[in-house]
């Protein structure tokens, strides 16, 4: 993406819709005049007295225990710098979106127009009633050290400097790690410290509690080695300023064990780092250019063990591994501070996660055949799921501990599983489905791109990195929009009509006629067919001059989906084609099938939908666990259309019986576990959460996706095609450019996981 189009980007993502990235939304019924005097006068004055009876309820009647207020006055805004407050909004809105998504925690982003740090303590202190914990942030150095410290002594409730303790804790977890694959001890490293700023000071500070001798630790500003001579150095500073005066950063290197690098780019030479000991562990976390690049330091040492702060290298030091999990710990059982035990516990989770067995979705999720701890390997990644569950809980038994809990908890096997409903419609699966085509992107067949919307998805595609767009349409119309959007990149553009594609246009024909020519189609036939883009994008896709192929933003799904059962063959042992949407909704990501091919299939076609929805389920990285719905409940009904579920269930019952599938059942019991286990306990599907539904005919699971992606703004990625031989996938009419953009990546996986088969059959 050219710098203008990616200002015009991010301003249009800020501004449209709605301005900002945060709202304030209802938690309780308001409809009636009933709700409405129970939410405000007079019954409000209920919950208002026992608080004032308790100051303690106030977490019982009110949001406080899930809320944080994320404050800056923008003095230190990352790679901006003192920008003022109002400047650094969209920045804390950001931070409140990370909370929300990764820990489900509500935040206030609060811009404090003040330098003056008795008036910004002041100004948290008298607005921290509101708040369950207090996240600063963007706060320049040396100031931040004394206001955070004052606002931990003076307040009641959590307070952190995630700039600060977010980097000290994730890169403690993956030195412990780094540490122990070089088999070095922790009490006899030499560390080497580039830059002396506030985050810099709170890793060196968190390394030394676990065991580093501080005497071994030298630290460089920009100003050069932090010597006891300088004056210009704060308190702070001056635990690590040392007797030595002329040293550089060469020479300080030489035989060191660890490089942490917190400062600018490109100033770690490979002549430095080869003065480094055996097995240098290099954190090198400068954004976004690294302390030393780092294709350059594994060439250069081949017993490196690298992290940067960039997601494209193993070993991402990102503070989102730390602080939404630290706070909800923290808020979960009142801690009224985060103390020094509340972060080691973090950091000894992180780092003991990184040696445990790592979900398949994860895997799926970075393109990789299976993580494993090692070099490349260290730290979690940031879509792990578990971290919710591992993290939080060792802060709030840390804080337990500690002494600093209000509301300790018992339960903790029912705490966790309630952190991991948490998660919810946050859309991560889109987030792991994009990250997992980046990895290994495709080229992607746009058959419509001479339309706005068309275009604009493949244009996010290229700037993404998602895929690599191929063109189809009217050149002169696709030359114009591409104009109109920026997108100069170079790629390919075919128009099926013109002369120039006569020598392709004629070899698809050619080919396609001779598989169809026993089932009634002409070469004349073949040849007019093939100036369409449907059939020549099909083409394209059959004979491997593209990986995959995306279609249907403008004509009916019934007319897109026939030339593709023309050219493209079932995937092999598949006699039916369905489809399947996944639904973004409160309780995760729901698999709904058939959504739009079979109008009313058989119990035999049920089966075989139910097996193919399963397969991409696991695709997803995610285990099926399913329901195959009707209006009745195990035999209920003796309905022809009930029988037919019960007949497909004792199928997969007899002959899949390791797969988590039950019915028929309706939709409610299927949702809602509670009810599942009174009436049915019997059920394989009692005590589980369903993540997949099958429906009896196509016009109930078509209806159901519809009504909730209208209804409730569910975000839908489909439908995605089952069964196909080559990844071919058609959105539904006038689809989003969301849409769109989210079914190419669905394509690239698609087309990984086909070439994956297709290797494996060679072996």
């Amino acid at each position: 993406m050219n710098k203008s189009n990616k200002r015009r980007a991010a301003l249009l993502y800020h501004a449209k819709p709605t301005p900002g990235k945060i709202q304030v939304v209802p938690t309780k019924k308001y409809a009636t005049q009933r709700d409405l005097s129970l939410a405000y006068s007079p019954g409000v004055a209920e919950p208002c007295l026992e608080i004032a009876k308790d100051i303690n309820n106030v977490y019982k009647y009110t949001a406080k225990g899930n809320l944080v207020a994320v404050i800056t006055n923008g003095t230190a805004v990352l790679g901006l710098g003192d920008i003022g407050p109002e400047a650094s909004k969209p920045v804390m809105e950001g931070k409140a979106l990370l909370f929300k998504i990764f820990a489900d925690i509500d935040v206030f982003d609060i811009e404090v127009g003040t330098k003056d740090i008795e008036a910004f303590i002041a100004t948290v202190k008298n607005i921290a009633p509101t708040f369950g914990g207090i996240n600063l942030e963007d706060i320049k150095a040396p100031e931040s050290f004394e206001i955070e410290r004052r606002l931990v002594e003076e307040l009641n409730i959590p307070v952190m400097h995630d700039d600060q303790h977010g980097t000290a804790i994730i890169s403690s977890a993956a030195l412990l790690n780094a540490l122990e694959l070089a088999e070095k001890n922790i009490n006899e490293i030499k560390i080497v410290v580039s830059g002396a700023g506030s985050a810099a000071l709170a890793c060196a500070n968190l390394y030394v509690l676990l065991g580093v001798n501080p005497d071994n630790i030298i630290m460089f500003d920009k100003d050069g080695v932090l010597s006891d001579d300088r004056e210009d150095l704060s308190d702070l500073q001056r635990r690590y300023s040392k007797g030595f005066k002329n040293i550089d950063l060469k020479s300080a290197l030489v035989g060191a064990d660890v490089f942490l690098g917190l400062s600018a780019g490109n100033i770690l030479s490979p002549d430095m780092l080869l003065g480094m000991a055996n097995d240098p562990i290099v954190f090198a976390m400068a954004n976004p250019i690294p302390e030393i690049d780092y294709d350059l330091a594994i060439a250069t040492r081949k017993d490196i063990i690298m992290a940067t702060g960039r997601s494209d290298h193993p070993n991402q030091v990102n503070n989102v591994l730390g602080f939404p999990y630290i706070f909800r710990g923290a808020l979960d059982v009142r801690a009224t501070k985060i103390n020094e035990a509340m972060k080691m516990a973090a950091v000894k989770a992180l780092a003991s996660l990184a040696k445990e067995h790592v979900p398949e979705q994860v895997n799926i999720a970075y393109g990789e055949t299976k993580l494993n701890f090692g070099r490349e390997y260290i730290i979690p990644k940031p879509f792990d799921p578990r971290l919710i569950a591992v993290v939080a809980p060792a802060v709030a038994k840390a804080a337990m501990e500690s002494g600093v809990a209000t509301h300790p908890i018992h339960d903790w096997e029912k705490y966790t599983e309630d952190l991991l409903e948490r998660l919810g419609s946050d859309n991560k699966m889109v987030r792991l489905l994009t990250n997992r085509a980046k990895m290994d992107p495709k080229t992607i067949v746009f058959a419509e791109a001479d339309h706005l919307d068309v275009l604009k998805a493949a244009q996010i595609v290229y700037e993404e990195k998602i895929g690599f767009p191929i063109l189809l349409g009217n050149k002169e119309i696709i030359h114009e929009l591409k104009e109109e959007l920026g997108f100069d990149a170079e790629v390919p553009i075919f128009d099926p009509k013109t002369k120039e594609e006569d020598e392709r246009r004629l070899r698809y024909a050619e080919i396609f006629w001779k598989s169809r020519q026993r089932r009634g189609v002409s070469l004349l036939d073949a040849q007019k067919w093939m100036r369409e883009r449907n059939y020549f994008a099909g083409m394209m896709v059959n004979e491997g001059d593209a990986d995959a192929l995306l279609t249907g933003y403008s004509r009916s799904y019934p007319s897109v989906i026939k030339p593709m059962m023309q050219i493209i063959d079932k995937a092999p042992g598949i006699s039916l084609i369905a489809t399947a949407n996944m639904m973004m909704t409160n309780r995760g990501p729901m698999f709904l099938s058939d959504t739009a091919i079979n109008p009313n299939p058989t119990a035999d076609d049920l089966a075989k939908i139910a097996l193919m929805t399963a397969k991409t389920v696991r695709m997803f990285g995610m285990q099926p666990v399913m329901a195959m719905i009707s209006y009745s409940n195990f035999g209920s009904s003796t309905n022809e259309s009930a029988a037919k579920v019960r007949e497909a269930v004792s199928y997969l019952h007899k002959y899949y019986p390791d797969m988590i599938v039950d019915g028929e059942i309706q939709a409610d019991f299927a949702l809602n576990p509670e009810m599942l286990q009174k009436k049915f306990p019997f059920s394989r599907l009692a005590g589980k959460k369903v993540n997949t539904l099958i429906f009896p005919n196509l016009e109930a699971a078509n209806i159901t996706y519809k009504l909730l992606k209208e209804l409730y703004n569910v975000d839908s990625v489909g439908p995605i095609i089952l069964g196909m031989d080559k990844p071919v996938h058609i959105f539904q009419l006038g689809a989003s450019v969301e849409e769109m953009v989210n079914m190419a990546a669905v394509a690239v996986v698609d087309a990984q996981e086909k070439e994956k088969r297709s290797q494996l059959s060679k072996i």
